[in-house]
């Protein structure tokens, strides 16, 4: 499991930040989204990504976000990726990707396997796939929530045309077995290094990130 890729979700403050560097993450996300505990203001998400050191990817993760939200997230935050995780149709991931010239990650809610048929529509047009527990009919959080999904439905089927990375109820005791499960070569967590909603603790961080080595 040595090249299994993480990312670190919902950072909120400089130590979060430091945390997931120092542990090894490749990834790091920055939530746009004022209903998630983890949403941060422009300003705040400039400040931590000036941080991230190179070779660490900085993800934006928006909600159905206009071109508005964009513009200004884009143009403030330095960036190396946008991640949509919404209703957005596959033409509007397409346009997103051409109009904004970054990466485009589209996430993906999976329940049972008639789910699995987006992956391939959306493989078309995003850069990789975020293969997400889909959240409850009532969820206010469209990620996050902590949960997980059958990962047997992922068996056998790693080869995509698109990157892709699993989610949803990722926790230092559960990484390794779901990554065994599903091939997965890229893991993202956000509830399951937390303290509380929102607070990142650096030893649970640690520990997710040598459990997928």
């Amino acid at each position: 499991m040595s090249d299994v890729s993480v990312k670190i979700c919902g950072l909120t403050a400089p130590d979060h930040v430091r945390a997931a560097v120092d542990a090894g993450t490749r990834y790091v996300g920055f939530v746009f989204f004022p209903k998630s505990p983890r949403h941060l203001e422009v300003a705040s998400a400039a400040e931590l990504a000036h941080l991230v050191p190179a070779g660490v990817a900085k993800v934006a993760l928006t909600v159905n976000a206009t071109d508005e939200d964009l513009d200004r997230i884009v143009a403030n935050v330095p960036l190396d990726m946008l991640q949509l995780h919404g209703k957005e149709s596959p033409d509007r991931v397409a346009e997103v990707r051409d109009r904004f010239g970054l990466p485009v990650m589209k996430a993906i809610g999976v329940a049972e396997a008639e789910d699995l048929a987006a992956i391939n529509l959306y493989s078309e047009v995003a850069d990789q796939l975020l293969i997400d527990a889909k959240p409850p009919r009532n969820a206010e959080l469209p990620g996050g929530n902590g949960l997980a999904f059958d990962w047997r439905l992922l068996a056998g089927r790693k080869y995509w045309r698109r990157p892709w990375m699993l989610a949803g109820g990722l926790t230092p005791e559960n990484v390794a077995e779901a990554i065994r499960m599903t091939g997965a070569r890229q893991v993202d967590v956000s509830s399951g290094v937390e303290s509380a909603p929102g607070v990142k603790d650096a030893a649970l961080v640690q520990a997710f990130i040598d459990a997928t080595r």
